[in-house]
This record gives C-alpha cells, sequence and structure tokens, in this order.
C-alpha cells in the first residue's frame, strides 16, 4: 500500500460512499446533486475521471450491470485494498493543519469513520476538540499582539475564526457525549 496518500475531497467522497454500498457512476451524482456532498461536484466531467482513478489504483471494481438492457450500467464495489486505505485515512490523526487548511478532508473522514466504531469516532472528536482549542488558544494571542495595529474589519474576521473553532469545539465536545451515550 503506498505511504502517505493524498486524497482529494472528490477522491475520498467517492471512495467512502462506494465503501458503504456499491453505487454507480450515476448513483454518485445524484447523492453529490441532493446532498452537502454536492460541494464535491456531481459533474460527470470530474465523477467519472475520479472513478476511473481510483479503479486503476486498484481500490474500488467496476462491475457491468444490466448488460442486457437499454441502460447497462457499471457499479463500483470497495476492494480489499480500498478498504485499507480508507481505514488508514480515517484512522490518521487529527492535526493542527488538517483543522485549518483541509478542513473539508477532516469532515469527510468524521462522516465515514462509522465503520470503525464507536471508539475511533470519539477518540477522533477528541483529537478534533483539542486541536480546535488550540488554535482557539492561538487565535487569542495573536488578538492580543495584534489588536491595536488591526483595522476594525481585520480584527473582526479574526473574532470570526475565534469564534468559529470554539464552535467546532463546542460541537466535538457535544458529539463525543452523544456517541458516548450509544456505547
Amino acid at each position: 500500500m503506498e505511504k502517505n496518500i493524498t486524497f482529494s475531497p472528490l477522491r475520498l467522497a467517492i471512495l467512502g460512499l462506494v465503501a458503504m454500498h456499491p453505487q454507480s457512476g450515476y448513483d454518485l451524482r445524484k447523492v453529490f446533486e441532493t446532498t452537502p456532498m454536492g460541494n464535491f461536484s456531481s459533474s460527470p466531467g470530474a465523477i467519472y475521471p475520479a472513478l476511473k482513478s481510483l479503479e486503476k489504483k486498484g481500490w474500488i471494481r467496476g462491475k457491468p450491470e444490466n448488460t442486457g438492457s437499454l441502460r447497462p450500467r457499471l457499479v463500483y464495489s470497495i476492494t480489499k485494498e480500498g478498504d485499507a486505505v480508507l481505514r488508514a485515512e480515517l484512522e490518521k490523526k487529527v492535526t493542527h493543519q488538517d483543522l485549518i487548511w483541509h478542513f473539508d478532508l477532516v469532515m469527510l473522514r468524521f462522516a465515514f469513520i462509522d465503520r470503525l466504531g464507536h471508539e475511533q469516532a470519539i477518540r477522533f472528536l477528541e483529537e478534533f476538540q483539542n486541536e480546535s482549542e488550540a488554535y482557539v488558544r492561538h487565535l487569542e494571542e495573536i488578538r492580543i499582539q495584534m489588536l491595536e495595529h488591526m483595522s476594525p474589519c481585520g480584527r473582526l474576521a479574526l473574532e470570526h475564526g475565534i469564534q468559529a473553532y470554539r464552535g467546532n469545539a463546542r460541537w466535538a465536545k457535544k458529539s463525543i457525549g452523544e456517541l458516548s451515550k450509544l456505547e
């Protein structure tokens, strides 16, 4: 298996969705068109090349269905190697850099982490909460250091970041509580 795999949000979304149950490219387009996952792209010009790329890597496998009909389709399933790659991605530690630069991937990882169980989901949320709280402290230090040099809009933009990461930490704490009750 490749080390240090970098996923695009679309490829991770596709791999996670196919891992949930086999789907065709059309099925995936419908998910992207009708759910919040639509921001990853419902365009056939993005989805089908991503499917081919994942299949070329051996992470998914397409199987023809309805071959005798006017509407044959290729339904993709995750392979053992694809499952191992997905699990490795989901098990990654939540880092400060991930929260700042790859938030969409962090939330996608969480959306699919059920396949690893509640214990892993809680670990993920604890890391998410800790990193969010640490970043709030960092932003608050910047606010103190820069306050007299900041424009009003710059200060308000920084305040937005502080409030957003506080909200992330609160959400994680609440989610930990909810998942802990399910164990």
